[in-house]
């Protein structure tokens, strides 16, 4: 039997009721758990976050060095188009740190909130050259 039988990530962020909505949308989540300076979401695959209440939060400004890289998610999608179009209309922005020629295997976004995050693809869609 495991000694930690499972985990939630926690993000810091000023308003943890906005940025669970965000996340909660992008996952197709549930709330599990919502208290005056805390909200934890948790998908259906098991994976659990929760956003946490700082008056103090910065956002972090990856991939400039100054506070930069605080955590970094990454989550595994089918369509990089579509999650990207959901992730924009959800309030998030893509997060351009790489040029590109073709089909990008993974994507860098920036939550409403200024978290970094990646999605990626199961599967290649592209080979790597070099």
């Amino acid at each position: 039997m495991p000694t930690v039988p499972a985990g939630v990530v926690v993000l810091d962020c000023a308003e943890p009721e906005k940025l669970a909505e965000f996340y909660r949308e992008l996952l197709a989540a549930e709330v599990v758990d919502a208290q005056a300076n805390r909200v934890e979401i948790r998908a259906a695959d098991g994976f659990r976050l929760a956003l946490r209440r700082d008056t103090n939060a910065t956002a972090p400004s990856w991939p400039r060095p100054e506070n930069s890289l605080q955590a970094h998610l990454e989550f595994v999608v089918d369509d990089l188009d579509a999650v990207e179009r959901l992730i924009v209309g959800l309030g998030g922005r893509p997060v351009e740190t790489k040029d590109a020629t073709g089909p990008l295997e993974e994507r860098g976004y920036a939550d409403p909130a200024g978290h970094s995050f990646t999605v990626r693809c199961d599967v290649p869609v592209a080979p790597k050259l070099g």
